[in-house]
């Protein structure tokens, strides 16, 4: 099920939840929050950008703060360390 992320409209009427913004997973099919679960004040839906995947840059990185080393192929039973 998607995440979406909502926020308050109002200044006035705000609780600690939608002050901040919160999240809340709901079926495409389910119609928008219009208030705040906690509060009832009212809310909008934001625009945020989709996490889908990770890039590689990021992998290596992570694998080489955890002590993995990386090899480069170089030919036929030749490998070079890249870290």
């Amino acid at each position: 099920m998607p995440v979406y992320d909502y926020e308050a409209t109002s200044p006035k009427q705000q609780c600690p939840r939608c002050a901040n913004g919160f999240e809340y997973v709901q079926s495409i099919h389910d119609p928008r929050l219009t208030a705040c679960p906690d509060c009832g004040a009212p809310v909008r839906r934001v625009i945020t950008a989709p996490a889908i995947g990770r890039s590689k840059s990021k992998l290596d990185d992570r694998a080489k703060a955890a002590g993995f080393t990386k090899l480069k192929r170089l030919g036929k039973g030749e490998y070079e360390k890249m870290y």
